[in-house]
C-alpha cells in the first residue's frame, strides 16, 4: 500500500514537471512573439542610401527585421506583433550628439550663477555676498556666468572687487565660455599662486604690473576648478544629474548616441559613467573622452590612459576617445592663429594664441594612443590650431584612427582638402547664435575682416568632400538638434543641404563612435534606434525647423519617451 501511494505522488511529480515545462515552453514562445513590434503608416527618411524612404519597420526585441512598405511589413509581422500606426508622421534615426559635457551639465558644482549680460563687475559683489551666506558650509564657493569683457573693462583691479565680496574662503567663478576662471585671494593662495608664478601649458595667469588681476585664462583656470571641485562633499550629485535631469533631456530631444567631450578621470569620472552602466541607467549609448591633461607627465598620463581604455561591443558605455585642445578660444585671444591678433590683452612674446597641447606633442600621443584603440577629438578653433593638429596626425596617424577636429571656426582653405585626404572628420557646431553669419564680424577688432568671415565653413567642408558631424557642446550651446539643423541649411553662404545635416546628425557621427555598423540609419539588422517627429522637416520652411519636437524616442527596441 505504501509502495503504490509512493509510486502515486511521483507520477503526480513528474506529470507537474511536464505540465510546468510545456507551461514555460509556451510563455516563451508568446513572449517571443509578441517582442514583435510593427510601426507603420509613417514617412520613414532611413539615411540608407540603398532604402532612402520606406513605410513601416519591423522589430524584433532590439533589433530592426524589416523596413519597406505598409504592405509588405504586414506581410512578414506575425499575428501577436504590437502594431502602432504612426499616421503619416516622419521617422528618423536616432540623433547623435558627439561633442557634449553631459556630465558636466548634469553636476551639482555651481553654488550660484552671474548675469552674463552684465556690464559693470561692481554690481557682482553683492550677489556674490549672497551666495557666500547661502552656502556657509562649501569648503571652495563656486560660481559661473560672466562675460570675461565684464572684468576686462572693470575700473578696478578685477581681484579687489571680488575680495570686496568675499575675502575670508575661496571663491572661483567660470566664465560663460569656461574658458576662464575669476578667483579670489584666498583661492589665488590655495593654489599656491603668487605674483611670481608662472604660466602653466596652455593657460595664463592675467597680471598687470607683475600684480595679480584675479583672472585665470584656459588650462591655468581650469587648474584651480578641479582643485575646487575636488572639495565637493557630494559625491553622487554627477550620477543623480544624469539620471534625474541629462538622461530624460537627451530622450526628449531624441538623442540616442552620445560622446562626451571631457571626461575627467583624474576626479574618477569614469568610474561614475561605469556606475551609470553597470545600474542599468543610462538610455544611450555614450563614448568617453578621457582629457588629456596639458600639465601632466607624458609617461605617466600615457599610461593612465592606456589602463581605461574600454571598447566592449555589448556594452552601452565605451572609453574609446582622448579628447584633447590644441588651442583656446577667440574672444580671449588664445584660439591659435596663424597671424597676430589685432588687440593684445597679455603682453607675452606672442599675440598669435596659446597650445594646449604642441603639435609635437599631440603626435606623440597618437603614436602612443591609437595603438591601443584609441580615436582623438581635438579641439581647434583658430586656423594654426587647426594646421597644427591636422600635422600631427599626418605625421603619426595610421588608416585605422577615426580622428576629429571640433569647432573648426577657421579653417585655411589649403587646409579644408587635407581633412578628406587624412580621413579626418570636421565636427561642427553651429546652434550657437554667434556661429551664423550676422556675427562673425563682432570679432574684427580681433582677427580682422578677412579672417572673421566665413566662420565654421561648412559648404566649404562639403563642397572638399569631408565627413562632417554636426553637435551641441551642450551647454555652451542648446542640446536641441532641430535648431543646429535649421542653421546648418540656412547659414548662407556657409550652409549645407536638409540631408546633409541629417546625415551629419546620425550615420556621421556613427562612424565618429565606431558603431555605424548598428546604429546611425533605419536597416534591417540594426539595432533600433529611432525617433519620431511631430512634423515632416522636409515640408516646412527651413526657418521653423527648430520648431519640430520629437513625439516618440525608441532606444535600443524600447520606447524611452513619448511626448504628452
Amino acid at each position: 500500500m505504501k509502495k503504490m501511494k509512493l509510486l502515486a505522488i511521483l507520477c503526480s511529480i513528474v506529470f507537474t514537471m511536464k505540465s510546468c515545462s510545456s507551461d514555460v515552453a509556451i510563455t516563451n514562445k508568446n513572449t517571443e512573439i509578441s517582442s514583435q513590434k510593427l510601426y507603420y503608416n509613417a514617412k520613414i527618411y532611413t539615411v540608407d542610401e540603398n532604402n532612402p524612404l520606406a513605410q513601416a519597420l519591423l522589430l524584433e526585441g532590439n533589433k530592426i527585421i524589416f523596413v519597406g512598405t505598409n504592405k509588405e511589413a504586414k506581410l512578414k509581422a506575425n499575428k501577436n506583433a504590437k502594431k502602432i500606426d504612426l499616421k503619416g508622421k516622419l521617422v528618423l534615426p536616432g540623433f547623435h550628439d558627439v561633442h557634449m559635457h553631459p556630465m558636466e551639465v548634469g553636476s551639482t558644482t555651481t553654488d550660484f550663477v552671474l548675469n552674463e549680460e552684465e556690464t559693470n563687475a561692481e554690481n557682482y559683489i553683492s550677489t556674490i555676498q549672497k551666495a557666500s551666506k547661502d552656502n556657509p558650509n562649501v569648503e571652495w564657493l563656486i560660481g559661473f556666468g560672466h562675460s570675461i569683457n565684464t572684468l576686462f573693462n572693470a575700473k578696478r583691479n578685477p581681484l579687489e572687487i571680488i575680495d570686496e565680496a568675499v575675502s575670508d574662503r575661496p571663491v572661483i567663478i567660470m566664465e560663460q565660455t569656461s574658458h576662464s576662471m575669476w578667483i579670489n585671494s584666498k583661492g589665488l593662495e590655495l593654489a599656491g599662486i603668487t605674483n611670481s608664478t608662472s604660466n602653466p601649458q596652455g593657460g595664463i595667469i592675467m597680471k598687470e604690473g607683475g600684480k595679480l588681476l584675479g583672472i585665470l585664462i584656459d588650462n591655468a583656470g581650469d587648474v584651480v576648478f578641479q582643485q575646487a571641485v575636488a572639495s565637493l562633499k557630494d559625491t553622487d550629485g554627477e550620477y543623480d544629474g544624469m539620471v534625474s535631469y541629462v538622461l530624460p533631456e537627451l530622450a526628449k530631444y531624441g538623442i540616442t548616441s552620445v560622446s562626451d567631450a571631457r571626461t575627467y578621470w583624474k576626479r574618477k569620472q569614469h568610474e561614475t559613467w561605469k556606475n551609470l552602466a553597470n545600474d542599468g541607467k543610462l538610455t544611450a549609448r555614450f563614448n568617453l573622452g578621457l582629457w588629456a591633461y596639458p600639465t601632466e607627465n607624458d609617461k605617466e598620463q600615457l599610461a593612465s590612459l592606456k589602463s581605461l581604455f574600454s571598447n566592449d561591443e555589448n556594452s552601452l558605455l565605451k572609453i574609446n576617445q582622448i579628447k584633447l585642445y590644441s588651442d583656446g578660444i577667440t574672444h580671449n585671444t588664445t584660439a591659435a592663429l596663424h597671424s597676430n591678433y589685432k588687440e593684445d590683452f597679455f603682453g607675452l612674446k606672442t599675440n598669435n594664441g596659446l597650445n594646449y597641447f604642441t603639435q609635437e606633442r599631440i603626435a606623440k600621443y597618437i603614436e602612443e594612443l591609437e595603438l591601443v584603440g584609441f580615436d582623438f577629438h581635438i579641439h581647434t578653433i583658430g586656423n594654426r590650431g587647426v594646421t597644427e593638429a591636422l600635422n600631427a596626425i599626418e605625421q603619426n596617424g595610421t588608416s585605422k584612427g577615426r580622428h576629429r577636429l571640433t569647432h573648426v571656426e577657421m579653417i585655411n582653405n589649403s587646409d579644408l582638402i587635407r581633412f578628406k585626404q587624412l580621413n579626418i572628420t570636421a565636427d561642427a557646431q553651429v546652434a550657437g547664435d554667434f556661429t551664423q553669419p550676422q556675427y562673425w564680424h563682432e570679432n574684427n577688432h580681433l582677427l580682422g575682416a578677412e579672417l572673421s568671415d566665413n566662420q565654421v565653413p561648412i559648404k566649404s567642408l562639403k563642397e572638399a568632400g569631408v565627413r562632417i558631424t554636426l553637435s551641441s557642446d551642450w551647454n555652451v550651446s542648446t542640446l536641441n538638434p532641430f535648431v543646429g539643423i535649421q542653421n546648418a541649411v540656412t547659414r548662407a553662404p556657409q550652409n549645407i543641404s536638409l540631408k546633409e545635416a541629417i546625415k551629419a546628425y546620425t550615420v556621421n557621427g556613427a562612424y565618429v563612435m565606431r558603431q555605424e555598423d548598428k546604429v546611425g540609419s533605419i536597416k534591417a539588422e540594426k539595432l533600433a534606434d529611432f525617433i519620431v517627429l511631430n512634423q515632416d522637416i522636409f515640408t516646412i520652411s527651413s526657418n521653423t525647423i527648430k520648431t519640430t519636437k520629437v513625439v516618440l524616442t525608441v532606444f535600443n527596441g524600447k520606447e524611452i519617451y513619448e511626448s504628452k
